[in-house]
């Protein structure tokens, strides 16, 4: 008996547009995209201002894969939402608009492309079902996401149907391009713990169907079941590559002062998320780069009180480091009397400048750096900056990001002061409550 992964909610569907189906790879009625086929109304579309999302290209004009939508069909309050982002994308609104489940789905979409166990990902996944859902006769309730990737192989979507109770697991996933399915998934037997996987393979078998664990993405397992024989298959293989390799590379970054300003113990070598370790990266970086180092301490002069000459760690009795701000006449600040913003300000520039070598990111290995984009997830971008400080720093993830290395995803409040900066999309989001009568 085929199950919809996450049951229809009762409530009246708005006007959307069919996601289109390869007719080599048809769905039955009930199969596990049935309640994907309103995924998308152009209604919900969010619009940006200020910028386009597209590939990202390096000086030899080789496209890097990059995420350049987000989808919410229904997702912890959020539904029918589909946010465009580019290179930099400032999502504004008040509080309750949902800018930070936004980053929170694109941040789990970024662990389920690493092949991260759905227990993992989601410790918490009844938090992420819409409030008023209502379980079916199986009492099953779930959520919807995905994405869209840009690059080579052209947009490449992915959708994925969660059930979140009574137990979690993946119970639908679809892999699109050129409006061809490549890729899906369907939960056929509630009592097992796989999906069916069903690929467009092209040969004397139109596809291929075999099961997969319920547990994490398939389109990260592909290539250890698929030999690449037809073209179909190097097809369906390059699709798969192409969205995992723009996932992986997401640091969400929040730095948080308090921490920032005690002493730390050298050896962890890549910067964390909170940006607790500053100071034992410093010690690092201001060696290996002596050229980033200097662009650091440029955008330190921009941004901080007072004359600032260099940037660097200094080494204690106690084995641990402490970070210091050379005056440049002859005084030294260590980082424990600058403020919160400052502090805030350092930490962000520091993560623009850098790359998954010193930050605290799983790349994909196997594809050369030159070919993967580091996305930057920070809630609350403008938290403790003032006006100058939130401009500067804006400015500077402009210009990393037309190098095609970096692209950014931030929220504030109210995004004003970030209009009209070249490169920088600005989506604004209602306030959303989550009451369906």
């Amino acid at each position: 008996m085929t199950v919809s992964p996450v049951p229809p909610e009762q409530e009246t569907a708005p006007t959307s547009t069919t996601v289109p189906a390869a007719p080599t790879m048809p769905t039955g009625p009930t199969g596990p995209f049935a309640t994907f086929a309103t995924f998308e109304p152009q209604s919900a579309r969010v619009p940006s201002q200020g910028g386009s999302p597209g590939i990202e290209a390096d000086v030899a004009g080789a496209a890097r894969p990059c995420v350049t939508e987000l989808r919410l069909a229904a997702f912890a309050g959020l539904r029918q939402v589909s946010v465009p982002l580019g290179a930099v994308t400032v999502l504004a609104g008040a509080s309750g608009s949902g800018k930070t489940r936004a980053l929170r789905a694109y941040a789990a979409l970024a662990r389920l492309g690493h092949g991260t166990e759905i227990g993992q990902v989601f410790p918490d996944p009844l938090g992420c079902v819409p409030q008023r859902a209502r379980p079916d006769a199986q009492r099953r309730r779930g959520f919807r996401i995905g994405c869209t990737a840009d690059g080579p192989e052209g947009p490449v979507r992915l959708d994925v149907a969660v059930q979140a109770e009574p137990e979690l697991r993946i119970v639908g996933e679809r892999l699109t391009s050129g409006g061809v399915v490549l890729l899906e998934t369907a939960l056929l037997d509630p009592s097992r713990r796989t999906v069916r996987a069903t690929w467009y393979t092209g040969g004397a078998s139109p596809v291929t169907r075999v099961p997969f664990p319920g547990d994490r993405l398939a389109a990260t397992l592909l290539p250890l079941r698929m030999a690449g024989r037809t073209d179909a298959e190097r097809r369906v293989l390059a699709a798969a590559e192409q969205l995992v390799v723009a996932l992986r590379s997401v640091f969400a970054c929040d730095p948080r002062p308090g921490r920032m300003r005690e002493p730390v113990p050298t050896g962890s070598g890549r910067l964390l998320g909170g940006c607790d370790n500053l100071a034992d990266v410093l010690w690092r970086t201001r060696a290996e780069c002596a050229q980033r180092h200097g662009q650091l301490v440029a955008a330190l002069r921009a941004g901080c009180a007072g004359p600032v000459a260099d940037l660097y760690a200094r080494a204690l009795t106690d084995g641990t480091v402490r970070a210091v701000l050379d005056r440049g006449d002859g005084h030294r600040t260590d980082l424990a009397r600058l403020g919160s913003g400052e502090l805030r300000y350092l930490a962000l520039a520091l993560v623009l400048l850098t790359g998954p070598g010193v930050l605290e990111v799983d790349a994909a290995g196997e594809v050369p750096d030159a070919m993967q984009t580091l996305t930057v997830l920070a809630d609350g971008l403008d938290r403790c900056l003032d006006p100058r400080q939130r401009r500067e720093l804006l400015l500077l993830a402009a210009r990393m990001s037309r190098r095609g290395h970096v692209r950014v995803v931030g929220t504030v409040h109210d995004a004003t002061w970030a209009a009209g900066v070249e490169g920088v999309s600005v989506v604004h989001l209602d306030p959303v409550v989550d009451l369906v009568p």
